[in-house]
């Protein structure tokens, strides 16, 4: 007899088991290298690993417009000097490559008006900030002052990145047209980008089918 109640118990428990209703896992988005260009120009939402591949990018940009060597070194400092701040990497780059990407990306630029370096600060620019006209020859003391004149043109933005850098350049017509350039270039980059993790997906399908 306990059998037989123990048999029924179980029937039951199963019956109710495959009438319960069912709850579908939630899919995922499947991942795609394709990176928008919001969510790549915000700071706020990638990670180190971006941030890296970014340095990556900016290493192929700017050996296009020097050495192979001096285009890797550039990068890493667009990678050191903005890894703590609210900027990313290819604000720092595309600065300098509207400034001086005809001039080689040379840290002794020196512009009509008398700004230096890479990232061509005027000299009492680099003072405001602590640096001297000689430190602007030093690629990463240029590059720091770089960033802090950032921060001073983005409080006299209200936090817009966008007029921040228009107000790198000045005011007026050359700083409209300083912003279009920057524009081309941040394409030139986007699309690098992509292309970049087109072929790191590939390499990885490649190593597993292997």
């Amino acid at each position: 007899m306990r059998k037989k109640i123990f048999y029924l118990s179980c029937l039951l428990l199963l019956t109710a088991c495959e009438n319960a209703p069912f709850k579908k896992t939630e899919t995922q988005p499947a991942t795609t290298t394709m990176v928008t260009e919001t969510s790549l120009l915000d700071s706020a939402s990638i990670s180190l690993i971006q941030r890296k591949k970014q340095q990556k990018v900016i290493e192929l940009a700017f050996a296009r417009r020097t050495s192979p060597e001096r285009a890797r070194r550039l990068a890493e400092i667009c990678y050191d000097k903005t890894v703590d701040t609210i900027f990313m990497p290819f604000d720092l780059a595309e600065i300098a490559l509207v400034e001086t990407g005809g001039h080689r990306l040379s840290s002794r630029a020196v512009s009509s008006m008398g700004a230096l370096g890479v990232w061509q600060l005027m000299p009492y620019r680099a003072r405001s900030h602590g640096f001297s006209p000689k430190d602007m020859t030093d690629d990463e003391k240029c590059a720091e002052a770089a960033v802090r004149e950032l921060y001073t043109k983005l409080e006299m933005a209200r936090g817009n990145l966008e007029r921040a850098k228009k107000y790198y350049c000045g005011q007026g017509p050359q700083a409209n047209a300083y912003i279009k350039k920057i524009q081309v270039v941040r394409k030139e980059m986007l699309a690098e980008f992509e292309r970049h993790n087109e072929i790191v997906a590939l390499a990885d399908t490649l190593t597993r089918i292997r």
